[in-house]
């Protein structure tokens, strides 16, 4: 804690001229050293009086109001629109009670179990930690439901050029073919350069807290912002048309891309389980994880490893029968014996 440096006075005594809150305080001990630490515990127990001033008679409603609002500027447009979320929709039971009156967050939690999921209640939860850390408030330990991760559907590498025929000349075509090269929906919908048959991803369009589709210069992370080298065939063919993308709700190229799977027998992927489907490819094709970070703009290998890498069917079934094989033949080995 920083104190203005001490003074020592013709008496012999020292001496600290405090500032808080616009107001001066004068400070004296004998030596320098108890006139620091007394300075220390007035200017702490300042901070604490402002701080409980400040928390007291608060809603939980305003204080997540008063955090979104001083950060409106600092934060993606799509995180701002999620908290809003979180703010109309989460804990309303409680949202306008004072926050330093809300006492058991176990059964506030517990409640607000039965109207969501667990995914959505956690990352509620962790949001409302942060507000209440923010007033001075800790929060308290609360134990919250498991979430079941659900596997995402994804393309077989078999059956992947057959969706590539399939989509040929649909109005999904180009993003579902950017989406099979890794890009997220919101780097698709930024409208990314290709030249040279190069795929630049820059920046992305996201949805604002009215849900309107909004451009933003950053991506994700810093290892989003990468140079992709055109794979697919077909994307030579079409890159010419990538600006007539129009910003449309995104889901309607899901729906389009879901449709075309049904009617060929193909798992409901999705636009974002195409970029699963990239990753999933790339394990099938013992392509580099350093490789497969690289084009996907992902920052770490758990991501890669826990999310985004799915087995192929083919492949599992091999594994599945080398283990079968190893204790067939344990079991020939000991009989011959």
């Amino acid at each position: 804690m920083k104190l203005p440096k001490p003074r020592k006075l013709p008496s012999g005594s020292w001496f600290i001229q405090l500032r808080l809150g616009g107001e001066s305080v004068s400070v004296s001990a004998l030596t320098e050293k108890d006139c620091i630490n007394k300075a220390r515990l007035i200017k702490s127990g300042h901070k604490a009086d402002v701080r409980v001033k400040q928390t007291c008679g608060l809603t939980l409603r305003q204080a997540v109001e008063k955090y979104i609002a001083a950060r409106s500027n600092t934060l993606s447009p799509v995180t701002v629109r999620g908290y809003t979320i979180i703010l109309n929709n989460r804990f309303q039971a409680v949202m306008n009670t004072p926050i330093d009156k809300i006492k058991d967050w176990q059964s506030v939690c517990n409640a607000e179990a039965l109207l969501c999921s667990p995914k959505t209640l956690k990352n509620a939860w962790g949001f409302v930690k942060s507000v209440l850390l923010e007033q001075g408030i800790i929060p308290p330990k609360v134990k919250l439901p498991q979430i079941i991760k659900k596997e995402r559907p994804f393309l077989e590498p078999e059956q992947i050029p057959i969706f590539i025929s399939a989509i040929k000349d649909k109005d999904c075509e180009i993003p579902a073919l950017l989406a099979l090269h890794s890009l997220r929906r919101s780097e698709i919908w930024a409208i990314p350069e290709i030249k040279n048959g190069v795929i630049k991803v820059r920046g992305a369009v996201v949805p604002d807290v009215d849900n309107n589709l909004v451009s933003k210069p950053e991506n994700k992370n810093n290892a989003s912002r990468r140079d992709i080298n055109v794979m697919i065939p077909r994307l030579h063919e079409v890159c010419s048309n990538i600006s007539e993308i129009q910003l449309r709700c995104p889901d309607s190229a899901r729906a389009q891309i879901n449709r075309i799977c049904r009617k060929n027998g193909l798992p409901e992927v999705g636009l974002h389980g195409l970029r699963h489907s990239f990753a999933s490819l790339a394990y099938h094709l013992n392509v580099p994880e350093a490789y497969v970070m690289l084009v996907g703009g992902w920052s770490d290998y758990s991501t890669v490893r826990k999310i985004y890498t799915h087995l192929a069917k083919k492949d599992m079934r091999k594994s599945q029968q080398a283990m079968a094989d190893f204790f067939n033949n344990a079991n020939e080995f000991a009989n011959a014996v």
